[in-house]
């Protein structure tokens, strides 16, 4: 492997806010199955110093590389050249990855180091975009199960009994989760049980089902739903976005319904 240049005169910075904890996001720089996620199918690391990383770009580029650091949770350094030598020989720039733990999540900062300032800014609008699918590929992680926690929002709707329905919120929900819809404008999980309560009231035996999957992007999850009576007919359709945050939780929810 080509030792990295000595003299990286011209930087590319970048600073993001990843939704999920620092080990968490930390697990897609040294996790080989959770790098390729997010830089493309048969894309390699040996996540130890002197090991190789590679990256396949869409249309058959090749990048290859050098780890240099490994500092779990905070610190990830490799180098960074193209195969083919064009626009920066293998060795030829060096990219390092700091991430701050900070509430609600994790802030990566992002330091690509260059001999040349035509290949820095050539590469500014492809960090712009790979680190918004590295947002992605850890939220889709991260939120794996955001159908599941849907289908336990809804039937906490349907549930009677208020105690059983305030620990299924609980273990679902942060506590100053906000809910709006037409007719609700709600923050806490006490007004919310009491809201359902009243909800039950007016709509008696109308419970709310998920249909289709959960759409997920970055912590926002948009699913469809049918309104059905005790019969099983369908009594109208809408549809919920909620936000979830870094531990998973549901920090709001907005409803709307179809017509």
């Amino acid at each position: 492997m080509t030792s990295t240049t000595t003299t990286l005169a011209h930087r590319l910075n970048r600073t993001v806010h990843i939704d999920a904890p620092r080990p968490v996001v930390f697990e897609f720089f040294v996790n080989p199955e959770h790098w390729a996620s997010w830089w493309g199918s048969g894309s390699t690391i040996d996540p130890r110093p002197g090991g190789r990383a590679s990256i396949r770009f869409p249309g058959g580029v090749e990048v290859s590389g050098e780890v240099l650091e490994v500092h779990e949770p905070e610190r990830f350094v490799f180098t960074y050249g193209f195969a083919g030598g064009s626009p920066i020989p293998p060795g030829g720039s060096r990219v390092t990855i700091t991430l701050e733990a900070v509430t609600g999540g994790t802030r990566l900062h992002l330091l690509h180091e260059f001999a040349d300032e035509q290949a820095r800014d050539e590469h500014v609008q492809g960090w712009r975009f790979q680190l918004s699918l590295f947002a992605n590929a850890v939220a889709n992680h991260l939120h794996r199960g955001a159908a599941a926690v849907a289908d336990r929002w809804f039937g906490a709707w349907a549930d009677p009994d208020p105690a059983s329905r305030a620990a299924a919120l609980e273990a679902i929900a942060a506590p100053d989760v906000v809910f709006r819809d037409r007719y609700s404008l709600l923050s806490g999980l006490e007004d919310l049980s009491a809201h359902i309560t009243a909800a039950q009231r007016f709509m008696p035996g109308i419970r709310l089902a998920r249909t289709g999957d959960a759409r997920h992007c970055q912590g926002m999850v948009l699913v469809d739903w049918q309104a059905v009576d005790a019969s099983g007919a369908v009594k109208g359709t809408g549809a919920n976005v909620f936000t979830m945050n870094a531990e998973g939780r549901i920090v709001s929810a907005t409803g709307f319904w179809n017509g």
